[in-house]
């Protein structure tokens, strides 16, 4: 009799760990299903903003100074580079000399 008692315990814990397993499986399923279903959600949304600041940007005149390759307040780009490049170099700016500075 108590051979039995240990069996049913044994064959209780298993399949307590099996049904604990299948739970989180289904819970991590049932969570790639949302993260996609909002990414869908998402793509479409992104889709629609695109197409209506596409229409908006056709219909605006384009500036001239974009087109011939005029830098609008050059020194303060240039000035803005040279600190980024001292700061990664850690040198100071005036050891920082600007060659040549061009609109690609």
């Amino acid at each position: 009799m108590v051979k039995g008692l240990f069996l049913a315990a044994d064959l209780h814990w298993a399949l307590v760990c099996l049904i604990g397993i299948a739970v989180v499986f289904v819970g991590l399923v049932i969570i790639i299903g949302l993260v996609e279903l909002m990414n869908l959600i998402a793509t479409k949304a992104e889709g629609k903003m695109k197409t209506s600041d596409t229409i908006a940007t056709q219909s605006k005149p384009v500036a001239t100074p974009a087109i011939s390759g005029v830098i609008e307040n050059r020194d303060e780009i240039v000035a803005a580079v040279c600190a980024a490049v001292a700061e990664e170099n850690g040198t100071d700016i005036s050891a920082i000399r600007v060659v040549s500075f061009k609109k690609i």
